[in-house]
């Protein structure tokens, strides 16, 4: 039996009309015949695509900035709040976290540019994603980096019964602890949509407190690398809780330029929960929200 390309070679030759075919064209589809081939079938009609594990960032031409942020606690009280945007905080200290992973290729090469800078970042992970790659998870806990509970299956948890919301947080709770043996101590709602009342719930009965965000560059927009690293350099100051998501290969693309500049910026890097542990309670013993520019 010929091969799928090859019946398309044939086509070409036996179709005048086909003769047009663009170069571009045979490669797009060489690219989907390949990627078709790779995947298996899951229930439901769900593809999963083999992790490439392989995978490892090209070196970087010279040196790039190193985060040297320290080692500070993360056991923040369970007093300290019970939503948080951003943090008050002294000192230039900033979290940046990524929502919707592990996915098989960003993550992998997302944690090798954290790796580079010395920076630990804040994972909000789907429980059903967890799933499926477990061993992304595992590495992501084995580098550092604070894995949070973002739901089993990213649905609106405003728009849920009480009890299917805690489904989605215990879910996706225990595909983290099957996975890499961790607890997540904070979460994040998907979408940003919870309930006041639900927040206190989760809360009380999980210990989570409700992470939002202070830095959005709507990167699921995917406005290109360049934008996405802009909103972030300008929107972002002391305390700052930035949002960003592995999922999108544009956000993973932006992150070099973007860590790069914010370190160049005089900023340093913490989990989410070692930014809530060293909250301050006034104004008076924040340090300047606007840090030297280099």
């Amino acid at each position: 039996m010929d091969h799928p390309l090859q019946r398309i070679g044939n086509s070409l030759s036996a179709n005048p009309k086909l003769g047009k075919f663009s170069r571009r064209g045979f490669m797009l589809a060489t690219a989907t015949l390949a990627s078709c081939k790779a995947a298996t079938a899951l229930p439901g009609g769900a593809v999963k695509t083999s992790p490439n594990i392989a995978y490892r960032t090209p070196s970087i031409g010279g040196s790039v900035p190193r985060n040297d942020a320290g080692n500070f606690p993360s056991n923040f009280s369970k007093d300290a709040g019970i939503t948080f945007s951003r943090v008050l905080v002294s000192g230039n200290y900033i979290a940046i976290t990524f929502d919707d992973g592990p996915h098989p290729q960003n993550t992998p090469r997302l944690l090798d540019i954290l790796a580079q800078r010395n920076i630990k970042a804040t994972f909000y992970v789907i429980g059903r994603s967890v799933d499926l790659h477990p061993g992304i998870l595992r590495r992501t806990v084995a580098e550092g980096h604070e894995i949070g509970n973002h739901s089993h299956t990213h649905r609106l948890l405003s728009k849920l019964g009480d009890t299917e919301v805690r489904q989605e947080m215990q879910r996706c709770q225990d595909a983290i602890g099957r996975a890499a043996g961790v607890r997540p101590r904070t979460m994040r709602p998907p979408y940003g949509g919870l309930l006041q009342r639900q927040r206190e719930m989760l809360h009380a009965e999980f210990g989570y407190p409700t992470i939002l965000w202070s830095v959005d560059p709507l990167d699921w927009q995917r406005p290109g690398p360049s934008v996405v690293t802009s909103r972030i350099l300008t929107g972002t100051t002391a305390g700052g809780i930035v949002l960003a998501h592995d999922l999108h290969s544009q956000t993973v693309d932006a992150m070099p330029a973007t860590l790069d500049g914010l370190l160049k910026r005089g900023f340093k890097f913490v989990t989410v929960s070692q930014l809530i542990a060293m909250k301050v309670e006034t104004p008076e013993a924040q340090a300047s929200n606007v840090p030297a520019s280099s």
